[in-house]
């Protein structure tokens, strides 16, 4: 299952949805029942924040490439609790156009029609008085949306921070622990300028770059394209060779805190397989159910 808990580095958002509730509790009445509750919740968060620092495993989720060339954008991949899900973005008289190639942008496929206004959505559908909302009935599950931008990087994020206005709570962690996560890969802005963007907005890393302790704070994961580690097809066993140099690439991401994923990485049941227990967290796939069934 890709929920929040299922990894280390994931468990910060129900702390956060814990101490949120805890916050909003009324002391004023009810006193002993609310007292209890809170004091409950105390303890779970409590025992989390140990798991945080005494178990740094990660669990393979999907990351859903390409995902509004599939069939049913977004909800395919929610039904199948996919951890990331991406989106090619180009800028065309002030919107943000979805498709993988310029000339392939069709009329009225938007970010905003394709994901955001679903996303959004979706928060109303499980939203109560108490209760902020979250994209699923299950509260545990949240993901990050990877917006894989093909042209100017800054003046596509300054559409995109207007294009969320409506929708802040849905995609600001600050304001709702469960929200839906902001990933800007593709042309990205200078590095130098990633800690100037709003806490929302995270970027999507590279192994050769380096980054100082407050832009790391920036950065959501660390990716790159699998032919740069291995020519393997996916066929029989990794080379040797190959898997010591993806296990040195994953145990630095990893002790950086950050989860990995390649792209242009061999997309059959037998690679999934292998490339999970090398402990890649998000696994690349165009073929979202299948994957789902064969490692979960």
């Amino acid at each position: 299952m890709n929920q929040i808990g299922s990894k280390n580095n994931s468990i910060y958002p129900i702390i956060r949805l814990l101490l949120f509730e805890t916050l909003q509790d009324d002391f004023t009445t009810e006193f002993p029942e609310t007292f209890h509750k809170a004091m409950l919740r105390l303890f779970i968060i409590l025992c989390l924040s140990a798991a945080c620092l005494v178990d740094r495993s990660y669990a393979q989720q999907i990351h859903s490439h390409n995902d509004y060339e599939k069939a049913e954008p977004l909800q395919a991949a929610l039904r199948n609790q996919a951890g990331s899900i991406e989106a090619d973005v180009y800028l065309v008289d002030g919107k943000l156009m979805v498709a993988h190639e310029k000339q392939q942008i069709q009329p009225g496929r938007t970010l905003d029609s394709l994901y955001l206004k679903p996303i959004a959505g979706l928060f109303d559908k499980y939203r109560d008085k108490n209760f902020a909302g979250a994209v699923s009935k299950d509260r545990r599950y949240t993901f990050q949306l990877v917006i894989d931008v093909k042209d100017n990087g800054p003046e596509t994020i300054k559409q995109l921070e207007a294009a969320i206005v409506p929708y802040r709570t849905c995609f600001d962690r600050a304001m709702n622990p469960l929200a839906v996560q902001l990933v800007i890969s593709g042309n990205r802005p200078p590095i130098a300028s990633w800690v100037d963007y709003p806490s929302y907005i995270l970027f999507d890393g590279r192994p050769s770059e380096l980054y100082d302790d407050e832009t790391l704070k920036h950065v959501a994961l660390i990716s790159d394209t699998f032919r740069n580690y291995s020519r393997w097809d996916g066929n029989g066993d990794i080379p040797d060779k190959d898997k010591e140099t993806l296990k040195r690439f994953i145990k630095r991401a990893h002790s950086q805190n950050k989860p990995i994923r390649f792209w242009a990485s061999p997309d059959q049941p037998n690679a999934w397989k292998q490339l999970a227990r090398l402990g890649i967290d998000y696994i690349n796939t165009d073929k979202v159910e299948e994957c789902a069934k064969v490692i979960k």
